[in-house]
């Protein structure tokens, strides 16, 4: 390129910086946002949090990133990239700030390597460290299962982000404000498809039912509070998930009536001894996701990439 253009970087760099949401260091997720955890919480606490929060977005962008070249059509295919790639932002900056409220849930790594906090949360923890819930980490199934899964998982991470921009913590507050709209086109999304599958053929329709079937009994898990969550909540910092299951239940209500679905009278999935997924206690669908995504990063803990 001659020097006549220039660079097309040129026009954003310097002056205002108000422009970045997070800054205008690259390296750094969380530059020019107030790290400092609220008076009165426990950054152990906040750390774990965040790690539940950031977990979700990240299991569920490696399921939805598993669909690449496999939807419907071109279309599809770059929805469901964009979508897992919004929520994979949103798990770059949740680790990132576990990372900063408490250095000590990072995983130790060889001493000099370069891989930074939130990576390291990402690539170097077993799947009992995980704080996800269960519904994103189970195997995919056809169309109707993602659009299945998308839709209970973006109905109540909507109504949790809508709350969440009102924390005490700044970066949650933040991150809120910045996913709020990522969100809600993800929830928008997979409500379109499922009118469109449930009013399809007998065979899109009969796909749809089953997919509901399937994962309705791990929708429960998204407004059940955890007792970290009514802590936090109670500091204002986090969000009840009780407080949420109104609201999740109308838009999904909604949705069902329109498309002329049934609600499914299926019972949660009970966790074991009380524990569930908040507590580490997964699928062994987890582990075989993570062995996948892992492997290159902890062959290579000293790798620069």
């Amino acid at each position: 390129m001659s020097d006549e253009h220039g660079s097309v970087f040129d026009g954003l760099l310097g002056g205002d910086s108000s422009q970045w949401a997070f800054g205008t260091d690259f390296e750094d997720p969380l530059a020019g946002v107030d790290t400092t955890t609220p008076g009165g919480v426990d950054p152990a606490e906040l750390a774990t949090y965040c790690l539940m929060l950031g977990d979700d977005a990240l299991i569920m962008s490696q399921r939805l990133s598993e669909w690449c070249s496999r939807a419907p059509d071109l279309e599809e295919d770059i929805a469901l990239a964009n979508i897992a790639l919004d929520l994979l932002g949103q798990a770059r900056l949740l680790l990132a700030r576990a990372a900063a409220a408490d250095p000590g849930v990072v995983p130790a790594l060889p001493e000099g390597s370069p891989v930074p906090p939130e990576d390291a949360l990402a690539f170097f923890r077993d799947d009992r460290e995980f704080r996800n819930v269960r519904l994103a980490e189970v195997a995919n199934g056809d169309f109707a299962h993602v659009v299945v899964r998308l839709l209970l998982f973006s109905t109540a991470r909507l109504a949790l982000l809508e709350r969440l921009r009102t924390s005490r913590d700044q970066v949650l507050a933040a991150v809120a404000a910045k996913g709020v709209k990522e969100v809600a086109y993800h929830r928008d999304w997979a409500g379109r498809w499922f009118l469109t599958l449930a009013r399809g053929t007998e065979e899109s329709n009969r796909r749809l039912l089953a997919a509901l079937d399937l994962l309705w009994p791990l929708q429960g898990e998204l407004v059940g509070a955890h007792p970290l969550e009514r802590s936090l909540a109670g500091s204002g910092v986090g969000v009840d998930p009780a407080s949420m299951r109104e609201e999740v239940d109308a838009v999904l209500d909604q949705v069902l009536t329109v498309s002329g679905v049934p609600r499914p009278e299926r019972a949660p999935l009970a966790g074991v001894g009380g524990r569930t997924g908040r507590d580490g206690l997964h699928t062994e669908a987890l582990s075989r996701l993570l062995a996948e995504m892992q492997v290159v990063a902890r062959a290579h803990p000293s790798g620069r990439w």
